[in-house]
């Protein structure tokens, strides 16, 4: 019985590390993602900026 809660906690443990980095990759990929909105956000509001 030990050695069965033994590899259920190292398969808890690896898919806790996984959902982990699952999670910072899609933080990062979200950070990207802001940071080219607000520069086409900042495109768009030049274009009216300097047209009228």
């Amino acid at each position: 019985m030990g050695i069965i809660g033994a590899g259920a906690g190292f398969l808890v443990m690896i898919i806790y590390l996984a959902i982990l980095g699952m999670s910072i990759y899609c933080f990062v990929l979200f950070i990207k993602l802001a940071v080219k909105g607000i520069e086409a956000l900042d495109n768009y509001n030049s274009t009216f900026r300097n047209k009228y």
